[in-house]
């Protein structure tokens, strides 16, 4: 049964976008790529992880979030990445890259090696606060991504949808695409309430989703 209205995350107050602003504008240093659960680094503090199909765009929105060109390689072929990618975000936090699920340019055994490492990640990390489950908005979501939810769903971990590069389809298959979302992220309990709509292009959402992730704690 679908549960309550999902709306589209609220532009933060000046206060809020200033902290969020802060935060980002700090020192935000790659750390380190993890291939196994016992290299993730010291569980010191909040984190919060970006995961999304592969092609969705997360290394243009983590370097836009962080105002740097490069800190998040995009590969040429969807897919490649095959590490969880830290990075800290100040002091106080870390920034984590999630590997792109539902396709992937490497064998099998590397495929599966490397999906079990990103369950185990999301169902076993107590300091992880968020996940932000990034959505392409020229396409909506997809089996896939429903697939990961319900996981999200079995570990008790709060993830919120973000739509990407917003810039690219036109209002109408863009608000297509918002309501497919609410439409599954109702049949999930993890899910939190608030959509933000980004764009790396044009940085539409960028202030909000600082906001947020300064903003928890």
């Amino acid at each position: 049964m679908s549960r309550s209205v999902f709306t589209e995350a609220p532009e933060p107050d000046a206060a809020a976008a200033e902290a969020g602003r802060l935060l980002f504008a700090g020192p935000v240093t790659f750390l380190k790529g993890v291939v196994d659960m016992s290299g993730l680094p010291p569980a010191d503090r909040l984190e919060v992880c970006f995961a999304g199909r592969s092609n969705v765009g997360k290394s243009s929105l983590i370097n836009a979030l962080t105002g740097r060109k490069a800190l998040a390689r995009a590969s040429n072929t969807p897919g490649r990445t095959q590490e969880i990618n830290y990075f800290t975000l100040g002091d106080s936090r870390y920034l984590v890259d999630l590997p792109g699920y539902g396709f992937a340019e490497a064998p099998k055994p590397v495929v599966a090696r490397w999906q079990e490492l990103m369950r185990s990640y999301l169902a076993g990390r107590v300091t992880l606060r968020r996940v932000f489950l990034l959505i392409d908005a020229r396409h909506g979501p997809k089996a896939v991504d429903g697939e990961i939810m319900t996981l999200l769903d079995r570990s008790a971990v709060t993830f919120q949808a973000v739509l990407t590069k917003a810039d690219k389809p036109n209002a109408r298959d863009l608000a297509a695409a918002i309501e497919a979302t609410k439409t599954m992220l109702g049949k999930h309990p993890a899910a939190f309430p608030e959509i933000v709509v980004t764009s790396s292009e044009t940085g539409r959402g960028l202030a909000t989703l600082r906001a947020i992730v300064a903003e928890l704690s």
